[in-house]
């Protein structure tokens, strides 16, 4: 199983954990990436991960996004395909960056695109599906049941 997670998701740890959503979203990743580590799922990167991650004004959040996606086993790189996707998705409400995530994602041919902001999950319309990290887990473990 393929997933794709957006720089929000990664970045979720630095959110302020009193929040009970954030909490859980942060959790959730912790067991994402001790699968990914497992060989259990298959992260994807894409250059708009690094783009995104670059622009972190904070060092040590940098350091952390980037030792994630370095668990990465597979690389998707930004092709024609993939632009002319993302600004089908752009006009159809996402952001630029968010319509590069998911076009990247599905140029991919990635199982899941995994993102913790809400407009993102409610404005995508594609072929993937597309979750949080916490429902994504309880997906996840209910499948394997």
């Amino acid at each position: 199983m393929v997933v794709y997670a957006d720089i929000c998701t990664l970045c979720r740890p630095f959110d302020d954990q009193s929040q009970p959503r954030i909490w859980l979203e942060t959790h959730a990743l912790c067991v994402i990436l001790a699968l990914v580590e497992q060989g259990a799922l298959h992260l994807c990167r894409s250059p708009v991960h690094d783009l995104e991650n670059a622009r972190n004004p904070s060092g040590f959040r940098r350091g952390w996004v980037e030792g994630c996606l370095n668990l990465s086993e597979i690389r998707i790189p930004i092709s024609p395909t993939t632009k002319r996707r993302a600004e089908e998705l752009e006009q159809n409400g996402l952001n630029p960056l968010d319509a590069l995530h998911a076009a990247s994602a599905e140029e991919a041919g990635c199982d899941f695109l995994l993102t913790c902001d809400d407009r993102f999950l409610k404005r995508y319309r594609g072929s993937l599906a597309i979750l949080n990290p916490a429902d994504f887990v309880v997906r996840y473990f209910q499948q394997s049941e």
